[in-house]
């Protein structure tokens, strides 16, 4: 049985060179058994993310082949693409002609979300208000935001019929 692993991160801007990383989020999914885990802080490096993804067979992103992996990179080191097969589903998107953000391609196939006022900036808003003010809820609720992220991509994927 295929052992998916889907990865979304969370950054304080866009720039691989002048952001920071802050978030990985990862989902190891074989048959019915999820495994999730979010690597912040001290937990953000290279082993623990080679750990997380032990035994993957493939990885499932949305723009990961020109944001996360290539920030993964430049912040930890670590080439994932030369480890791992790597599915960038928005390319798979836009095949079907859906364009647009991850939330705007959630929106146009029905897949639910919770946190539906929270984006990329807002994400960076709530790092930074961790960070300054010890806000522990604002750290709770960008967990959140990835989470779900990370989990709507299997949703995706599912419903794009991606092997």
């Amino acid at each position: 049985m295929k052992r998916r692993a889907y990865i979304d991160i969370e950054t304080t801007g866009l720039s691989k060179y002048l952001a920071e990383l802050t978030v990985i989020g990862i989902a190891v999914v074989q048959g019915k058994k999820v495994k999730f885990t979010q690597l912040i802080e001290d937990n953000l490096t290279d082993v623990k993310l080679l750990r997380a993804l032990r035994g993957t067979d493939e990885i499932y992103s949305y723009n990961g082949s020109r944001f996360d992996l290539p920030f993964i990179k430049t912040a930890l080191g670590l080439d994932l693409k030369s480890q791992f097969k790597h599915t960038d589903l928005m390319y798979d998107c836009w095949k079907n002609n859906l364009k647009g953000g991850f939330k705007v391609v959630e929106t146009l196939l029905g897949i639910e979300r919770k946190l539906k006022d929270i984006d990329g900036r807002k994400a960076v808003l709530l790092w930074w208000d961790y960070i300054n003010n010890s806000n522990r809820t604002a750290l709770k609720t960008l967990l959140e935001y990835n989470k779900e992220d990370v989990l709507n991509l299997r949703n995706l994927r599912r419903k794009l019929s991606v092997d």
